[in-house]
């Protein structure tokens, strides 16, 4: 294959000029890792009440930076005040199944408030603490214990009429009547292997739906997922700490393997009354979305078949369980499941769909779906609907592969989306329930995330969280040695684009640098964008390597014909980008080509074993294995058969996908990194590969962490990973002696 001198480059992003009168600083791990966050304030989980009065989020203290506070802004003065100290509720010890639910949210490591909800009226907000519930009021501050219980409360609501607030206790759904205080059981038979209000783990943790239970507009009915266990395989997870091991018998469905049944009900929350909904013939089904209609006397399910290439919308009667299929969506390899559903007052809803090639917008009415956005770009979400003026927000990358931004578009009569975020930045938003205003989240290369508050146009009415990199800016000291991010492209095989972004050290002529080259590889996660990067990938360049990644084939947001090629082939294309971007890294001329090392964390774990199996002698130097998958058979079925289909019908894309078998051809050093109670990419996966490398003598470094699940957690912990790498680093590739 050839290979040009230079590939396409694109502009760069370089960072401000540090602030008079700031001393500067060497950028260090420690400092990363401190308190308060090096990117300066970057608040969690914006949102708008309803009304659009207030702006709220989650902020990290200055002096513990995982620990969250809920903080409110007046959005027609610009006051921002600390709605609930999180130091002053809360306590208490919160359940297995709770810590389990933050791992699913990636917010394990996190104390304090990890989530809220706003309530319909906008005057109150619902903030689970440690286990309890608490309802804070906006306007005086006070804040209203709901609960005081040993059980955990999870998966907690407010209605949507806003005179209940539901949770899930003991397996079964409650509701505190706000008017009286009262509380009763909706359901009764949460036991055993039945729990009923909550999701079950791969739609929490693979399908992006975080409830069981949802409010019909009015709150006279609440329609109810209840799952049964009973088939799903138990296995036993040792939970590894400093102070003993603790044993949890988990269900966790494998691929292959049966998963939970599903029934669906809906409930008078007063009479007790229930219909249970027509899930269809087929019990081996997937529960996608649930949605009432604006006047709640429908229904809304979204039924994915167990091979994922199949999903119905289903209008179910909610008096009778009865439920006509209004649209289909079929896949020959596999369907994504999105959000972009979205009921309309006059009885037509917005539907998110893929079936052009590339996931665009559409409005079924009358019967007849029609499209609203085309092209060869991705919409990537619905944010927000104005009804009364007919318009559409979402977000996309239709001026890019490398940004996101919001636009709009009028869903009556659609013509050109109007974008309205600035070029340059990566954005993401929120609206109010009218669709009258923006919360707009964006970063750049250069510019820490910043949130700001708009109008419907997109015009900036005042900061939310500037951060300006001015001289109180965590990160001010070390502006001066902040280097600029290139952006540029090579072509796949198949003549596909593949975007890469490099970041390096002041060059100097007739030397050459080692690479530091990261990468994820996986489906459902593009890496190569116009954002803010965690400053480790600074540290590095300061150190006097040139970081690198690239966005392989398989990556979202590209089209289905690009992210397809992984069907049934996982470890395949996208070890081969990688190597291509190898290759052609070892022919700059900066580049000390027997010096590029890998580095990836979970599925970019099982690409590092994958890339250092398959490479030749000479394309890397060595790699990190961060919590990899070995063998594809341990991991849950939703996410692995979308990609691999069933190990029970063909074991053939299993086989040439793990990471194992192939595992003694590894030639080059490799670091072996995995927390010893992960439940995600379960621990196994790392003893397999330990034990069968030892019964081969094949040398290997390697770290655990006690008691750590997917993610190692805590500013020390996380340090110590990164000290762990750049020891590896030193010795193997720098053949520098180890600390």
């Amino acid at each position: 294959m050839r290979f040009p001198i230079l590939a396409a480059v694109l502009p760069l992003s370089v960072a401000a000029a540090p602030p008079p009168g700031v001393p500067q600083k060497k950028l260090t791990i420690e400092r990363i890792f401190a308190s308060p966050p090096i990117s300066g304030a970057s608040p969690r989980l914006l949102k708008l009440s309803p009304d659009g009065r207030y702006a709220t989020m989650l902020k990290p203290r200055d002096t513990d930076r995982e620990r969250f506070d809920l903080w409110a802004m007046d959005t027609s003065t610009g006051q921002l005040r600390m709605l609930v100290d999180s130091t002053k509720i809360g306590g208490g010890e919160i359940s297995e199944a709770e810590k389990m639910r933050r791992e699913r949210n990636r917010v394990g490591g996190s104390k304090g408030i990890v989530e809220y909800e706003w309530a319909p009226d906008g005057k109150s907000v619902l903030a689970p603490v440690d286990g309890d519930l608490y309802l804070a009021d906006v306007a005086t501050g006070t804040v209203r214990r709901l609960t005081n219980t040993p059980a955990t409360e999870i998966d907690a609501h407010v209605s949507e009429g806003g005179r209940y607030v539901s949770f899930v206790r003991d397996q079964n759904l409650y509701a505190i009547d706000l008017a009286t205080g009262a509380e009763r059981a909706l359901t009764t038979e949460g036991k055993g292997d039945v729990t009923c209000g909550t999701a079950e783990f791969v739609a929490q943790e693979e399908m992006d739906r975080k409830t069981g239970h949802w409010w019909a507009p009015g709150d006279g009915l609440v329609a109810v997922e209840c799952y049964d266990e009973a088939k799903v395989a138990t296995v036993t997870r040792a939970a590894i700490g400093a102070n003993g091991t603790k044993i949890f018998d988990q269900r966790y469905p494998a691929a292959g393997t049966p998963n939970v049944t599903v029934t669906l009900w809906t409930v008078n929350p007063v009479t007790g009354a229930r219909a249970k909904v027509d899930l269809g013939a087929e019990a081996d089904i997937y529960l996608a979305r649930v949605d009432w209609s604006k006047d709640g006397h429908e229904l809304f399910v979204q039924r994915e078949s167990r091979d994922q290439k199949r999903l119905d919308l289903l209008q179910v009667n909610p008096a009778t369980g009865q439920d006509p299929i209004l649209i289909t969506e079929t896949s020959p390899t596999w369907i994504n499941l999105n959000d972009d559903f979205h009921p309309l007052k006059d009885g037509s809803f917005l539907w998110g769909s893929e079936r052009s090639g590339f996931h665009h917008l559409y409005r079924w009415n009358a019967g007849k779906l029609s499209p609203l956005t085309s092209g060869d770009w991705s919409m990537t979400g619905v944010v927000g609907v104005d009804e009364a003026n007919g318009r559409v927000f979402f977000t996309g990358n239709k001026d890019g592969p490398l940004e996101s931004h919001v636009y709009s578009i009028d869903y009556r009569s659609p013509s050109e989306p109007k974008r309205l975020s600035e070029i340059g930045y990566w954005n993401s938003a929120e609206m109010d329930k009218a669709g009258t205003r923006l919360l707009i989240s964006r970063s750049s290369p250069a510019q820490p995330p910043q949130v700001y508050l708009a109008d419907a146009t997109g015009k900036r009415i005042e900061w939310v969280e500037q951060n300006k990199l001015d001289a109180g800016h965590p990160y001010a000291p070390f502006l001066a040695a902040h280097q600029p991010v290139k952006f540029g492209n090579l072509k796949a095989d198949d003549g596909s684009t593949l975007y890469y972004e490099m970041i390096t050290p002041p060059l100097k002529a007739g030397r050459k640098y080692p690479v530091y080259f990261e990468h994820y590889g996986g489906p459902g996660s593009q890496q190569v964008k116009r954002a803010w990067m965690n400053p480790m990938a600074q540290y590095w360049v300061s150190k006097g390597w040139i970081y690198f990644q690239i966005d392989n084939r398989g990556s979202p947001n590209r089209g289905r014909k690009f992210e397809d090629q992984i069907y049934h082939a996982m470890g395949g294309v996208e070890v081969e980008d990688q190597a291509t971007a190898a290759r052609w890294l070892q022919k700059q001329a900066f580049v000390d080509p027997k010096k590029i090392a890998i580095y990836g964390w979970s599925y970019g774990g099982f690409m590092s074993l994958k890339m250092l199996e398959k490479a030749p002698r000479g394309l890397y130097a060595a790699g990190v294995v961060g919590a990899p998958v070995t063998r594809w058979e341990l991991y849950d079925t939703h996410y692995t058969e979308r990609y691999l289909g069933s190990p029970r019908t063909d074991p053939k894309p299993y086989q040439t996908s793990d990471a194992l078998d192939d595992a003694l051809n590894i030639r080059e050093p490799f670091l072996l990194i995995h927390g010893m109670s992960d439940d995600n990419v379960v621990f196994q996966n790392s003893t397999m590969l330990a034990d069968k490398l030892q019964a081969a003598d094949k040398p290997f470094d390697m770290m655990f962490y006690v008691g750590q699940t997917h993610r190692p957690a805590g500013e020390g912990r996380q340090a110590h990973v990164q000290k762990t790498i750049e020891r590896f680093l030193d010795e193997k590739v720098l053949g520098k002696p180890s600390n």
